[in-house]
């Protein structure tokens, strides 16, 4: 599903990521951890499509970053949910319509959309607030509309960075049990954490990120 194969990335000649060589499976649980700054966010991006290696290869269901044209990388975001630290929702639309939005700029049909929307609240304990503003919630619930519009496209992919940065104790846990339940439909889940805590509740594969070089760890 994604493959970093011998990848390097700079930003002004400064290195980031030096040869990262990394395998993650349709399905898999994945945390990358380490301090602020040091790539979590670039390995994110490279899965994306947004950034672009150095040196290497980023291979991303079958599409390498070498080969992949322009036109092409729509496609491919298309399989991949994203949420980040700061929600950008809609502040003009209500619940309903920040979930649905992705599906009507894809043309998706509006009974489709009602039906996937709905769901996909529902897979996040939201339904109640689907006609709400995002400003009268919370801000786990805000978070949890994240998900919802990015699940609503049915996943390969779901990259999470720092999903858990401004919530208290209770809100952690219960993104931490949302995004195993996305990962046990079959989903690739990626989250980029500084919370060393908050990964030890994940019960996935742990990937550490220090100096630029990227290793495995089986206790943090």
């Amino acid at each position: 599903m994604i493959r970093f194969n011998n990848v390097s990335v700079s930003f002004d000649h400064v290195p980031i990521l030096i040869d990262v060589n990394l395998h993650i499976k349709a399905g898999e649980f994945i945390s990358i951890v380490g301090e602020s700054g040091v790539g979590k966010t670039t390995l994110l991006r490279l899965i994306y499509f947004d950034v672009f290696p150095d040196k290497g290869l980023v291979t991303i269901d079958r599409k390498n970053s070498s080969e992949i044209k322009k036109r092409e990388i729509p496609k491919i975001r298309k399989k991949i949910g994203v949420v980040f630290q700061d929600y950008k929702l809609l502040e003009d639309r209500n619940v309903f319509e920040n979930v649905a939005f992705s599906l009507e700029v894809e043309g998706v049909g509006k009974a489709e959309i009602g039906k996937r929307v709905l769901r996909a609240l529902a897979d996040v304990g939201l339904s109640h607030k689907r006609n709400d503003m995002p400003h009268k919630l919370s801000g786990g619930e805000q978070q949890r509309v994240t998900f919802a519009r990015a699940i609503v496209k049915d996943p390969l992919i779901f990259l999470a960075d720092e999903p858990t940065g401004n919530l208290d104790h209770t809100a952690e846990a219960d993104i931490v049990k949302m995004l195993q339940n996305i990962s046990a439909r079959g989903t690739a889940v990626v989250l980029a954490t500084h919370n060393y805590d908050l990964v030890k509740k994940t019960g996935g594969r742990i990937i550490q990120v220090k100096d630029g070089k990227v290793s495995e760890i089986e206790n943090i």
